[in-house]
Formats: structure tokens, C-alpha cells, sequence
């Protein structure tokens, strides 16, 4: 297993990161997306997105979010999807970013899965256990959510810090006993393991999680018209996926599209996508999400983040790093 970085050699790559912050390449629209399945898969590999901006996209897929922040803010992308605990370190870490969707509000499309003949039937039975996750990313905090909610501590179950495909690679091996992961990692180690939690119960423990598209500050400024037609794009993949779930089984097209661009096998994707709600339009921008309630999610994932000692931090507003300006 690799070596694992300390919270704060991980907080320090965020701070590096927003230090050397440059402007966007004139002409260039890169944007970083990750292999959760959601609807938005569709418009991507539609080309919807080119068809609504008009610019030429190249996309990039990265294995977390703490990649995806990395990037942003080197300049190499200038829009990226990524979890509410990455972005609540990178705001933190004051990374000039501005979350302008809420993509999806995470349910048991992330999970806590146990290996069949690890000894594991109960949260107490965790002791003594190697538990995987991408730190810093919703899964992390999910399970550090979990395991404070079980009265366990880091003393107790050892954590290890995976990519999802290094996930799936060391659960092979049985180097593993558990991991909290998402698809198409998810889907892979529920075959010979079972669920102990996911992350809709940890999120009524006190612990919610869910993901967002973040745009560059500079770029979001430049250019707020192709950050609208974005989001309006998105929004419309979970208004055509809500009048039509149903239809969207393993041998349908738009869950094939899905299946290509995430890795994930088709027969998962229908329940993967279940997993997590897409809020609509109206939904965004009331109070509960971007009208209010984001910001004060990211500032309890930072508060919890600073508790867990995994960023040494918080801001005292939060507000800066969320826009309902975009939804249209």
C-alpha cells in the first residue's frame, strides 16, 4: 500500500495549490469530472455541454476530489466536479473557487462495505480492522462521520488512504477488511461484501454529504454565460432522468452512455443512480441549498474537518464560495 500523507501534508497540497493559481488559457475550457453515475453522464457523452457553450471541451477524469482541486487551481481546469468535504478543505484553504450546482445529494450511492469472512457483522466487530477510503474525499468523511457515531476512534480501526481503483485492486488481494467508496468501486466490492451503513444514514447521524460543481472564480467572472448554459444543461439530464428513471434499465441507452463514461458495469447503474437525489432548478436556489443551506453544509464538513484535526482551520463565512447567480 502507498505510503499515507498526513491531514497536514493534504491541507498543505491544497494551500500550494491555490498559490500558484493563473489565469485561464484563452480559448481552452477543461473541465475535471470524476466516475460517480449520475444523469449528467448522458449530456456529457452527447456533447450536449459543447452544443449549449459553443466552446471546445476537453474533459478529464480524475479518481477524487482532492485531485480535481489540484487542478483547478493550477489552472489546468477551469470547471470540476468533486465532494462537499474536498471543497469544504479547499475553501478552507481559501482556493478561489465558487460552487454554482449541487450536483447530487449522496445517499447510498457511497457506502461502507465489509468483506464476506473478514469477522465483521457489527460496528464493534470494526476493531482491530483496515478500512479504506480517498481521504479527504465525501467517503472519508462519511466514515469518520460513522465511526464517531459508533464511538470508535483512530485508535481503534485503522484507515488507510485508496483511490476507488486502488480500492478495488487491494479488496482482490484481501488486503482490505472494508472500504467506504463510490461506484464503479462501489458496485464491484458489494459482490462479496455487505453494507454496514451508507452515506444517507450517516447524513442523518449528523453527517451529510453530497457533491457540487465548483468553477474557477477568474473564469466564472470572464465567462458567466457558459457557466449558466452548464448548469442548465445539468438541470435539464435530472429533469429528462425524472420523467423517465424508469425507463433507464441496464440495456438502455442512456445507461450504457453512463456505463462507458464511469467504468461502472450497466447492470449497477440503475441502482447507483437511485442512490442519490439531483435537485431540480427550483430546488437549487431555495434555502436549503444554494439560497443558504450549502453554505452552512460546508461550514459543519470544515467544523467537523478541523475536529477530525484533518485541516488545522475554518473560515468564518463560507458565503464567497457559492453562487445561485448561474440557474437559471
Amino acid at each position: 500500500m502507498p505510503a499515507l500523507p498526513s491531514s497536514r501534508q493534504l491541507f498543505t497540497v491544497l494551500v500550494l495549490a491555490g498559490s500558484t493559481w493563473s489565469g485561464a488559457h484563452a480559448g481552452e475550457l477543461t473541465i475535471g469530472y470524476q466516475t460517480g453515475v449520475d444523469p449528467s453522464k448522458v449530456a456529457q457523452a452527447n456533447g450536449d455541454y459543447e452544443k449549449a457553450t459553443g466552446e471546445k471541451i476537453s474533459w478529464r477524469r480524475f479518481n477524487a476530489g482532492p485531485e480535481v482541486v489540484a487542478a483547478l487551481a493550477s489552472g489546468d481546469v477551469q470547471i470540476g466536479n468533486l465532494g462537499s468535504s474536498p471543497f469544504a478543505a479547499a475553501a478552507s484553504s481559501k482556493v478561489p473557487l465558487v460552487t454554482f450546482i449541487v450536483s447530487a445529494q449522496i445517499n447510498s450511492a457511497e457506502a461502507l462495505v465489509v468483506r464476506n469472512g473478514s469477522g465483521i457483522a457489527k460496528p464493534e466487530d470494526l476493531k482491530g480492522k483496515t478500512l479504506a477510503t480517498p481521504f479527504v474525499s465525501t467517503s472519508h468523511y462519511s466514515l469518520l462521520g460513522a465511526l464517531k457515531h459508533w464511538g470508535l476512534t483512530s485508535q481503534d480501526v485503522k484507515v488507510v488512504n485508496l483511490n476507488p481503483s486502488e480500492i478495488a485492486a487491494a479488496w482482490k488481494r484481501g488486503d482490505i477488511d472494508g472500504a467506504f467508496v463510490w461506484s464503479p468501486a462501489l458496485g464491484e466490492i458489494e459482490k462479496t461484501g455487505k453494507v454496514l451503513t451508507d452515506a444517507a444514514e450517516v447524513g442523518r447521524w449528523g453527517a451529510p454529504t453530497f457533491e457540487v460543481w465548483v468553477a474557477r472564480k477568474d473564469y466564472a467572472e470572464k465567462h458567466p454565460e457558459v457557466i449558466a448554459q452548464f448548469a442548465g444543461v445539468t438541470l435539464k439530464a435530472y429533469s429528462d432522468y425524472a420523467a423517465h428513471k424508469g425507463e433507464w434499465t441496464p440495456e438502455s441507452d442512456p445507461v450504457k452512455k453512463i456505463a462507458r463514461l464511469t467504468g461502472a458495469n450497466a447492470s449497477d447503474v440503475p441502482a447507483l443512480l437511485a442512490g442519490s437525489a439531483y435537485p431540480d432548478a427550483k430546488a437549487q436556489v431555495s434555502p436549503a441549498l444554494l439560497g443558504g443551506g450549502t453554505v452552512k453544509d460546508i461550514a459543519a464538513t470544515a467544523a467537523f474537518l478541523k475536529e477530525q484535526k484533518k485541516i488545522p482551520a475554518v473560515l468564518s463565512d463560507y458565503s464567497p464560495y457559492v453562487s445561485a447567480q448561474y440557474i437559471k
